[in-house]
């Protein structure tokens, strides 16, 4: 390790195990970070991850936790200091889409679940994260990035996914908020909505949508992680409580 791997720190990225959290955790190894890849439930998914990252000379490890339970949330960053040291960075990626249904047809138990994920999980990984990096609790300051999505902008199309586009509506209003609340304490705060991306989970649906999109086409993983690597890094030193759309132009 190098003093240079040193000096960056570590990146938690939340819901690592594939699509776009991997690629995320991928491009923040090769850019020198020590990257914790959180995982719910695919453990094996996590594990490849990790040792793609460390075949490639990279520093990351799999650690899982459940970001809608506190406790999970808090050994997941006792977990991150531990094993990488001193937190530099926040990916909020880990979420779910619940089912697709309208809302008169929706269980209360299966819409707590879907805010519990998507909107209460991020707030509490904020939490941990501003605890172990604001200059206010005696930390160097750092980054939280927030997966969002174009569908809380753009939900044509998306008949059936009303609660999943509330819920990452309430995440772009999340980082807008937090981002003020902690700018002076050395933590910038900002989002990425992501359009339709190819994560090997899209329908017929999601591609066709995908595909009358202004560029014509569904995005990459890649990109996405393009854009989250550069808000964590010092080029978007004077960027906060921004939402960036990374969505073809939808």
């Amino acid at each position: 390790m190098t003093m240079t791997d040193q000096q960056k720190g570590t990146v938690i990225v939340t819901g690592a195990s594939r699509g776009i959290g991997a690629a995320i955790a991928a491009k923040m190894a090769d850019h020198g970070y020590g990257v914790i890849v959180n995982y719910a439930a695919d453990a094996e998914g996590a594990e490849a991850v990790v040792s793609a990252i460390n075949a490639k000379g990279g520093r990351a490890a799999a650690v899982r936790a459940d970001v809608a339970f506190e406790d999970d949330v808090a050994a997941l960053f006792d977990r991150a200091r531990q094993q990488m040291g001193p937190l530099t960075a926040l990916v909020n990626n880990a979420g779910t889409l619940g089912g697709q249904a309208r809302i008169d047809e929706r269980e209360a138990d299966e819409l707590t679940r879907l805010m519990q994920v998507n909107v209460v999980g991020p707030m509490l990984c904020a939490k941990h994260a501003v605890q172990a990096m604001s200059t206010a609790h005696g930390g160097q300051g750092g980054c939280i990035v927030n997966i969002a999505s174009g569908a809380a902008k753009a939900p044509i199309g998306l008949i059936g996914s009303v609660p999943y586009q509330a819920t990452k509506g309430a995440v772009v209003t999340f980082t807008r908020g937090l981002s003020n609340e902690v700018a002076s304490e050395g933590i910038r705060v900002n989002s990425v909505s992501p359009g339709i991306i190819e994560t090997g989970i899209l329908g017929p649906d999601d591609r066709e949508f995908g595909r009358h999109a202004p560029l014509g086409r569904i995005g990459q993983p890649d990109e996405i992680a393009a854009a989250v690597s550069w808000l964590v890094s010092p080029e978007a030193s004077y960027v906060t409580g921004s939402d960036i759309s990374v969505a073809g132009g939808i």
